[in-house]
């Protein structure tokens, strides 16, 4: 099943993810996160994109990576996961999100994370990442934790972009996949 994703504005999007019960059957909502992932032509889908408000995302890094990167990419899915630690020089980079379409900014990041997990056995795993793994995992994280990576930007930056995420949250905006907008 290929789920609509929500857009900016929808409240679901800044709250906390609520903790999934060990050992619930999930594995056709991962199934379906990773199809609806794909269908957006995304790298990461957290679940309050498809507006399930619990500690769970799919990601597939190996999209970020060309065949000349030394970094692996990770296809994997993270199950109430916990960074215990962020850490190494932190990089900007250019990032977007499939609730905010057409809209990319500059996010800092540190380059290393360590993540605890389950993963789609509930198997509990720590793991470190780094470079675009690291990435995509932090930008996923911050989802259950009721952060967008907008959130991140100030002042002037942040002001300029107001109407543009109105617009958004409206149904202004052209996307591929099907979406649900707060404000439309």
């Amino acid at each position: 099943m290929i789920y609509p994703i929500v857009a900016y504005g929808n409240p679901i999007l800044k709250k906390e993810a609520e903790e999934i019960p060990e050992g619930d059957n999930i594995s056709d909502l991962i199934k379906d996160m990773f199809a609806t992932m794909e269908n957006a032509n995304g790298v990461g889908l957290a679940a309050p994109q498809i507006n399930k408000g619990i500690r769970l995302f799919v990601i597939d890094s190996n999209l970020m990576l060309d065949e000349k990167d030394e970094e692996k990419g990770v296809r994997r899915a993270f199950i109430n996961p916990i960074i215990l630690d962020e850490y190494g020089d932190s990089y900007s980079f250019e990032e977007g999100c499939l609730s905010i379409p057409e809209l990319r900014a500059e996010i800092t990041r540190p380059e290393k994370l360590t993540i605890e997990y389950f993963d789609e056995n509930w198997n509990l795993r720590e793991e470190e990442f780094s470079g675009m793994t690291a990435r995509v995992i932090q930008h996923e994280y911050d989802h259950l934790e009721g952060i967008l990576f907008v959130d991140y930007l100030k002042g002037l930056k942040k002001k300029l972009l107001q109407s543009k995420l109105i617009d958004i949250s409206k149904g202004k905006v052209p996307t591929d996949y099907r979406m649900i907008y707060p404000l439309k």
